[in-house]
């Protein structure tokens, strides 16, 4: 029985000990790529960055409570899984996003999320910054990725 115990014991230890390793020598070409992309995001102004997709140019007037509205039951629907307002959660905080990101930048990533993580230096950088979890598509219209912008234009 003892014997047993030894034996459980010696191989668990060896098992722990395989694992660990230098984890910054492991993680040092991501890091690299991280540090690379952040570097070439924070190059150039994050305001006259349009993103990638259909949104190449967006007219914002005053706010319109209505669409405010139908912007803040699109978040609720299809964002509040990820996102929270005021604090970062699975993606970065929302609050004064509008005075981060052009409006049509902030329009291509909801619409096109994919494209976006794939060549948008920004969305690059997020998605490094978010641990790997890319932005889920949810398929959002043109018409409700400009009532979601609408909703965060009040969120400052």
């Amino acid at each position: 029985m003892k014997f047993k115990l030894i034996i459980s014991i010696v191989l668990t230890l060896s098992l722990i000990s395989c694992g660990g390793g230098d984890k910054s020598k492991k993680d040092a070409p991501a890091e690299a790529v991280a540090k690379e992309v952040k570097s070439e995001a924070s190059s150039t102004d994050p305001m006259s960055n349009k993103g990638i997709g259909p949104i190449s140019s967006v007219t914002l007037g005053e706010i319109d409570p209505a669409m405010v509205a139908e912007g803040e039951a699109v978040f609720k629907a299809k964002c509040t899984a990820c996102h929270k307002i005021s604090k970062k959660f699975v993606g970065p905080a929302l609050k004064g996003i509008t005075q981060r990101r052009s409006p049509e930048w902030i329009m291509n990533m909801t619409m096109n999320p994919e494209e976006m993580i794939k060549k948008d230096p920004i969305a690059i950088q997020l998605l490094a910054e978010a641990n790997g979890a890319p932005m889920a598509n949810q398929n959002l219209t043109e018409e409700e990725a400009r009532a979601l912008l609408e909703y965060f234009r009040t969120k400052n």
